[in-house]
């Protein structure tokens, strides 16, 4: 079969021959006849060895999720092929636990795309931020792919207010069509950044913080939202790091943390199985409808090295076998 192989950390995967996926546990495992695969930059980062689950054995299939039929004909989106397979491929072998039934209505290109992006918005706000209805919401790295499902799912969830904050200036635009109140630049002087902030946060401030873009972005709200005198506090911060697409450090001072009700969390790696399933569920429920959207491109197996070099801010490619 053919496969997008890497043979060496930090290169480009090649459109070769790869053997074909066994399944060693007929229980617990099962092909998967690759429909899609949704090129990522997860995908890269564990293909560069920047990512933490990076893996050294090599050569091995690129690609950790996407869309395809059992061989008893029921259409999946799986995740977690067993290595070296990999999900850019004819063919890959994955955690029967891992293959969840896609709606009918929902196109490959659509059901490869946006479960990973979606279900990772809708576990960083219901989940770990625990959003409630009647909450304000700010979103760093608004204008990436997962940011705007993320400005879309808090309003779904029933955020109050929705502030998107993005350098992409001529994505920020868009992003009141899909429930922004407001939008701040992150490409503006920090400090002009932090005075945003203030504004946008207002009386009521922000409750939820999903945060995609980490490094001087995070700096200039957390100096947003430092105290400089004794006063009560009005609310709790729950700030939830996502992504580092700005930087993978920042400073934080002490001060930050002893004059605000801030709680930083993480997005702690995968959940349990019943939780994963409901938030797959309702993405996928919501993409049936077309509340929820993504915007693809297809792109041809055999082109894997072209497509890899490529970006597409905003938008996703999918890697059709």
């Amino acid at each position: 079969m053919h496969a997008a192989v890497l043979h060496r950390i930090g290169t480009v995967p090649g459109y070769e021959e790869f053997p074909e996926p066994v399944s060693g546990d007929k229980d617990n495992e099962v092909i998967v006849h690759v429909h899609a695969a949704s090129l990522k930059p997860v995908d890269k980062q564990l293909a560069s060895g920047s990512h933490y689950a990076s893996r050294s054995e090599l050569p091995r299939v690129c690609g950790s999720d996407g869309v395809g039929h059992l061989d008893d004909g029921r259409r999946v989106f799986f995740g977690g092929p067993r290595p070296p397979h990999g999900a850019m491929a004819q063919r890959t072998v994955v955690p029967l636990a891992f293959t969840f039934p896609v709606p009918e209505n929902v196109s490959d290109e659509t059901a490869a795309a946006l479960p990973n992006p979606g279900v990772s918005a809708w576990l960083s706000l219901a989940y770990r931020a625990k959003l409630m209805r009647g909450e304000n919401v700010l979103i760093l790295g608004a204008t990436g792919v997962t940011g705007k499902l993320a400005v879309k799912i808090a309003r779904l969830l029933g955020a109050a207010r929705v502030v998107a904050a993005g350098r992409n200036q001529q994505a920020l635009h868009a992003l009141q069509d899909l429930g922004a109140d407001a939008t701040i630049s992150l490409a503006l002087p920090a400090t002009e950044v932090s005075e945003a902030f203030l504004r946008e946060a207002g009386q009521t401030g922000f409750q939820v913080v999903i945060d995609y873009v980490w490094g001087q972005p995070a700096q200039a709200f957390l100096a947003a939202i430092t105290r400089r005198e004794f006063a009560s506090v009005q609310s709790e911060i729950r700030f939830v790091q996502v992504g580092e697409s700005a930087a993978p450090t920042i400073t934080l001072p002490a001060a930050v943390l002893r004059s605000t009700a801030l709680t930083i969390m993480g997005t702690a790696g995968i959940p349990a199985r019943d939780v994963l399933v409901e938030a797959f569920q309702q993405v996928m429920a919501y993409a049936a409808t077309g509340e929820l959207q993504i915007d693809t491109e297809r792109v041809p197996l055999a082109d894997i090295e072209s497509a890899w070099q490529r970006e597409q801010p905003g938008r996703r490619l999918v890697i059709i076998p």
